[in-house]
Formats: C-alpha cells, sequence, structure tokens
C-alpha cells in the first residue's frame, strides 16, 4: 500500500503530542520555539523568538544549534504554516532523543488568524 503526504502527517499525529494556539501563546518565554518552515516563509514572519530550521534538514542541523544541545531540556513547540510539517518534524525529534518536542496545530496561520503577534 502506499502511502499519501497526509497519510504520513496522519500516523506521525497518532505518535505526538499537539497543542493548541493558546496553550502556545502561554508558553512563550518558557518553551523553545522551532519553525520548519522555509527560510522565506520564516522571513516573511514568525512567532516571537522562533529559531527556523527547515523540516528538509531539520535531522541533520539541530545538534549543532546551540539552543537545542540539551535533548531532555525544555519543551520545544514546533509549528509550520498549517501544521502537517510541523507534526512529522515532532516525530522526528522525538525518534532522535528531543522527548519534549510538541506541535502546535493549526501552525503559523492559525496563529495569525487568531490576531497574536508575529515578528519579522
Amino acid at each position: 500500500m502506499t502511502l499519501t503526504p497526509m497519510d504520513l502527517v496522519a500516523q506521525a499525529k497518532q505518535q505526538i503530542t499537539e497543542i493548541n494556539i493558546d496553550e502556545a501563546k502561554n508558553e512563550l518565554g518558557t518553551s523553545l520555539v522551532l519553525d520548519v518552515r522555509e527560510p522565506a516563509e520564516y522571513e516573511a514572519g514568525h512567532l516571537p523568538g522562533a529559531v527556523n530550521i527547515p523540516r528538509g534538514v531539520l535531522e541533520f542541523k539541530i545538534g549543532a544549534h546551540p539552543d537545542f544541545q540539551n535533548k531532555q531540556g525544555e519543551k520545544i513547540i514546533v509549528y509550520c504554516q498549517t501544521g502537517g510539517r510541523s507534526a512529522l518534524a515532532a516525530e522526528a525529534l522525538n525518534k532522535i532523543g528531543y522527548g519534549n518536542a510538541v506541535s502546535m496545530a493549526g501552525g503559523f496561520k492559525a496563529w495569525t488568524d487568531s490576531g497574536n503577534k508575529v515578528s519579522a
């Protein structure tokens, strides 16, 4: 059986924790925030304090970033545009030892649609 990208996202969401926009907003400043969108998407606007590591290179780059040295440390709120890439990213992070990675349901679109602050 061949899986579609949405099948992979659905499977990932069964393996991870998702938090809503309000939970993410309440945790800004106490959790790491990881934007897994492409650099142009990040540059157009992102959550305050977010670090950008695109989904395509995440497993290869995260260990070199100074904010992500402690795999069992702070919670990592992962987001993308709508929640698919972040679900896959949170699943991958948990598999490589970042046990506190969660995905923000609805992604950046839900964040901005709710009128929350963004950085440019």
